[in-house]
Order: C-alpha cells, then sequence, then structure tokens
C-alpha cells in the first residue's frame, strides 16, 4: 500500500474477492460520468457488461487486467485498471473516483500511482494510452498531465452500440 498522507490517498493491488467492491464503487460513478453522454439502455448494457462481477473476476484472472483500489480517507472511493497491450505499450482501462472525490488530487495520484506501478515492472521507455469518450470532460485533465490525443475510434461493443473515443497516449522515459 502506498500513502500519501498529505492528501489522505491510498492504493493497493485488486484480487478477485474485490469484484464486488469494484462493481459498487462502478454503480456509484457509471451514471455521473456518463449519464449526460450515453442514453440509459447503452449505459446499462456497457455497467453489466463491464462491470458484472464475474467479468470484473475474468478481466482480473484471465484477461491480465491489474487492478488497483483508491482510497481517500481509508474509505474505498475509485480504482484503476491497467492492461498490457503489447511489448511497451500499457492501457488505462478504467481510472474512475467517486464523485466526492473529484477535485480533490485523487485523479492525479491514481494516475502517478499507475505509472510508477509500470514503471516497477517495466524497463523504459514505455507508453501509456487512454480511451476517453470524446464528450468526457475528464479529456482536459489528461491533457493537463500529459496525455496527447493522437487517434479517434469508434468501437462497436454489441447491441449496436459503440464506444466513441479519443485515443490519448503519453510517453514514459525516465
Amino acid at each position: 500500500m502506498v500513502k500519501n498522507n498529505a492528501n489522505m490517498f491510498s492504493i493497493r493491488t485488486a484480487d478477485p474477492n474485490d469484484r464486488y467492491l469494484i462493481n459498487e464503487l462502478a454503480s456509484q460513478v457509471w451514471g455521473n460520468t456518463y449519464g449526460h453522454i450515453l442514453s440509459k439502455e447503452q449505459l446499462d448494457y456497457m455497467f453489466n457488461m463491464m462491470y458484472a462481477p464475474e467479468s470484473i473476476a475474468r478481466q482480473i484472472t484471465e484477461l491480465g487486467h491489474q487492478y488497483f483500489i483508491v482510497s481517500h480517507d481509508n474509505i474505498p472511493s475509485g480504482y484503476l485498471s491497467i492492461e498490457q497491450q503489447d511489448a511497451h505499450t500499457y492501457i488505462f482501462q478504467k481510472i474512475y473516483a467517486l464523485p466526492r472525490t473529484q477535485g480533490t488530487g485523487m485523479g492525479r495520484y491514481m494516475i502517478e500511482q499507475g505509472i510508477a506501478y509500470l514503471k516497477s515492472i517495466h524497463a523504459q521507455p514505455f507508453s501509456v494510452i487512454l480511451y476517453v469518450n470524446r464528450e468526457n470532460p475528464a479529456l482536459g485533465f489528461y491533457r493537463h498531465l500529459g496525455f496527447e490525443v493522437i487517434d479517434t475510434r469508434d468501437h462497436p461493443i454489441g447491441n449496436g452500440y459503440y464506444m466513441n473515443d479519443y485515443i490519448m497516449s503519453i510517453n514514459i522515459s525516465e
């Protein structure tokens, strides 16, 4: 566990037993994050596809996603998921904080800790990619942290739905 005493953030590695906690945290951020962007039907479809406890367990055990639980004042308040895309590229698949923690520095903390974790397991240089909905206000936040838009994608996810994202990247070399 890494702690940031100034802001009372901590991060720990998640395991399949945390699937219900991740599901509960996701249920508290999902509508707030995407309710003004996506239809209720698409929100429900995507939530069930990505955050059913069985899906989270499969992501961890079979698909190689590394999840982290982030706490604010010792209360689980967010999560980060990292997947290796290729030999020198990682994807931050999920970076979500409860609405009450937004503006506290927790998002920056999650990004910094995710990059620190990758530095601990991978010799540099490497790249980190994010997929950010093109209407998500967090786009400016990621730009502020050094991520750049490198492309767009319209990724089909089933049921006639798409994820319409900017692909953002940052290169880590030191």
